[in-house]
């Protein structure tokens, strides 16, 4: 929300890659980290709001569903060091010693920014809480993609839910599912129904509807270091107040053979070849990216998307007649970054609640490796919030 914040990662204390996601009953952390561009310190402050199934606020008050204060001051920074590029690096780990959860469901994270101008939203992040104590069991299987031509490029998928250790009245109005694709809520699949009900089995088996375009391998540059070119990077230069790197040209992949290669589902992590605290050592660099097009699209703009924007239709691409291509200028913390190219309806606003189309110049293949998560909804008839009963994190098969 804030222009000079920049390389926000949350996740499992520990795991910089993981769906933040934690049992109800358990000693496990949340971290939440992020710089601000500059060298003076600001007031940041953190709440939580419990969520519905669809990211609506749930309307408990504070006291139903966490145990400690809310609004406290992230107090734990430290500042760049020997970097062109100066910055504050904030974290926060929760649950911690002033705030922790009660009930499972849905929460949304909000870092708010206090000066003298009042209250300005800087950051929201989405996590869950899982109750295991339920017993429920899901089983997934990926199937082949029932819709006609899709085939070959979409992932689908079926699932039960078997709860023989938990009383389920009326399953077909009390519980539901979400599936997410590499994290993404852009794309997620919210209030899934189930089907039918066999005794104890709880079956969702749509035809078509649990599927996903398949996508291909993300695209990505190493930027562990700014000594020597590493993948993916053309030239590195420097100067007196920071780094410039241009990548290698990129062209669309919508026609080109599927190529496996190992990558981070669209993620990014921070990373120093050069030093031994990446987190405070690591330099920005303003990291130029160039689409090979040959004409421009008169009623699409296109986008650079991934985890490093939370998937926002943050950085649109130029049309540069020159070089016919594409281009744009965006600024990355040091570290290994996946990334990839959105096709967007002219005029699309980053506000804007719509589905990327990554298809259009990513392609698709059923080949492609893709992590999912699902999620399991219960509220009981008269209940008054969602309650989350299970998940599991499949990866698709290569």
């Amino acid at each position: 929300y804030l222009d000079n914040i920049h390389s926000v990662k949350f996740h499992i204390e520990g795991d910089p890659l993981s769906i933040p996601m934690l049992p109800l009953d358990g000693n496990a952390r949340f971290e939440l980290s992020f710089d601000d561009l500059g060298d003076d310190v600001k007031t940041y402050t953190y709440t939580f709001i419990h969520c519905d199934k669809n990211w609506q606020p749930s309307g408990l008050t504070d006291i139903e569903y966490v145990d400690g204060f809310l609004n406290e001051t992230l107090d734990d920074y430290e500042f760049s060091n020997q970097t062109l590029t100066e910055y504050t690096h904030y974290t926060l780990s929760f649950p911690n010693d002033d705030v922790t959860w009660t009930i499972s469901g849905n929460y949304l994270l909000l870092i708010h920014e206090d000066d003298v101008d009042g209250r300005r939203l800087a950051i929201t992040r989405r996590f869950m809480i899982v109750d295991y104590n339920t017993l429920v069991n899901v089983e997934l299987r990926q199937v082949s993609a029932a819709m006609a031509g899709k085939f070959k490029t979409y992932h689908e998928f079926d699932f039960i839910v078997q709860h023989e250790k938990m009383s389920i009245r009326n399953p077909q109005r009390e519980i539901s599912a979400t599936v997410l694709q590499n994290q993404r809520w852009d794309n997620a699949l919210l209030d899934i129904p189930p089907t039918f009900v066999r005794g104890n089995n709880i079956h969702f088996d749509y035809q078509g509807r649990i599927a996903f375009p398949a996508g291909k391998e993300f695209r990505f540059f190493d930027m562990r270091t700014l000594r020597t070119r590493s993948i993916g990077i053309f030239d590195i230069m420097r100067f007196n107040d920071g780094f410039e790197v241009v990548l290698d040209k990129d062209v669309k992949r919508g026609s080109l053979a599927y190529l496996f290669r190992e990558d981070l589902n669209g993620n990014f992590v921070v990373d120093n070849f050069d030093n031994n605290v990446p987190e405070l050592s690591s330099d920005y660099a303003e990291v130029f990216f160039t689409l090979s097009s040959p004409t421009q699209y008169q009623n699409a703009d296109i986008f650079v998307v991934g985890a490093f924007n939370d998937w926002q239709l943050k950085h649109k691409m130029v049309y540069n007649e020159a070089v016919n291509s594409y281009v744009a200028k965006i600024p990355f913390k040091q570290g290994y970054h996946n990334y990839a190219y959105a096709y967007q309806e002219k005029g699309t606003q980053p506000t804007d609640n719509v589905d990327l189309n990554l298809s259009e110049l990513e392609g698709d293949w059923y080949e492609t490796e893709n992590e999912y998560t699902l999620l399991i909804y219960y509220r009981p008839i008269g209940g008054n919030y969602d309650q989350l009963i299970a998940s599991l994190v499949y990866v698709s098969s290569n």
